[in-house]
């Protein structure tokens, strides 16, 4: 996300945010906007096509109405004016996620692969499933590995396990966020050029720290094969996330000479005052 007002006085300054200044320090975002809502308007659309540089990869979902209510049948003419009105952002999209139901299984599998046949080749798609027969290693998730290989598209990683290494202890935010994130293992595989791992942070620094060390190795490896990996950083309640992502991207700017993040613009906006 760019929009949250708890990040005021330290990403954004005390009395702004949004995305142009989201946009000076990080390279993408997940955009879950059109995951609740559905296509944004076209005076919306138009708007984030003049804040957002050139280089800058908009990763949104396909909406929920699609994927949950619809459960991708019959989907054919909401998908392609949901492609119609993003548009002007063609050529800064980076994978657009379709986030899957937890009971979508390898019965529906079918249903996927009719969509994924109709996927334009130039916008990047990347599929989260949580449906449990889909990391047991088993005939599902062979079929489904396959289905994605053969189609180029990516599978999210979805690492919670940093979320779930402690109990909640009464803290509502990680009370609420074990609650809402599917438990499932991690599996670590890429099926195509854009791999994305979405990081399901800790309250406890040090966690964190702990769980994402053997990442760095493994993006380091898919930026050496050329590939192009995207991380998205949450936390429990998110108000910490941005400070997560800059700091485990300050690791692996060690790690790999990348050029530092820029300053948070409400912190340079502190110094000045």
């Amino acid at each position: 996300m760019w929009a949250n007002p708890d990040w005021r006085g330290s990403l954004y300054p005390p009395h702004g945010g949004g995305l142009e200044e989201y946009a000076r320090v990080f390279g993408s975002v997940e955009g879950n906007t059109t995951f609740y809502s559905g296509a944004p308007r076209a005076e919306t659309v138009a708007a984030w096509a003049r804040q957002a540089p050139a280089e800058f990869r908009f990763c949104f979902k396909l909406p929920a109405a699609l994927t949950h209510e619809r459960r991708l049948a019959g989907i054919e003419a909401e998908f392609d004016a949901f492609l119609a009105a993003l548009a002007p952002l063609h050529d800064r999209l980076g994978p657009m996620m379709v986030q899957l139901p937890r009971d979508f299984g390898a019965d529906e599998l079918p249903s996927l692969e009719a969509l994924l046949a109709r996927w334009p080749a130039e916008v990047p798609c990347a599929v989260e499933v949580r449906h449990p027969e889909f990391f047991h290693k088993g005939a599902a998730e062979i079929a489904l590995n396959r289905l994605l290989i053969s189609r180029g598209v990516d599978r999210v990683m979805l690492d919670v396990r940093p979320l779930f290494s402690t109990p909640a202890s009464g803290h509502p935010g990680l009370l609420k966020a074990q609650g809402e994130k599917p438990r499932r293992p991690l599996h670590v595989l890429s099926t195509a050029d854009r791999p994305l791992v979405r990081f399901i942070g800790h309250l406890d620094p040090a966690i964190n720290e702990r769980y994402f060390a053997p990442w760095i190795q493994r993006l380091a490896l898919w930026i050496k094969q050329g590939k192009t990996p995207y991380l998205m950083v949450h936390t429990p309640d998110n108000r910490q996330a941005p400070e997560l992502a800059r700091s485990l991207y300050a690791r692996l700017a060690e790690a790999l000479s990348l050029a530092p993040l820029a300053d948070f613009p409400g912190e340079a906006q502190a110094v000045l005052f």
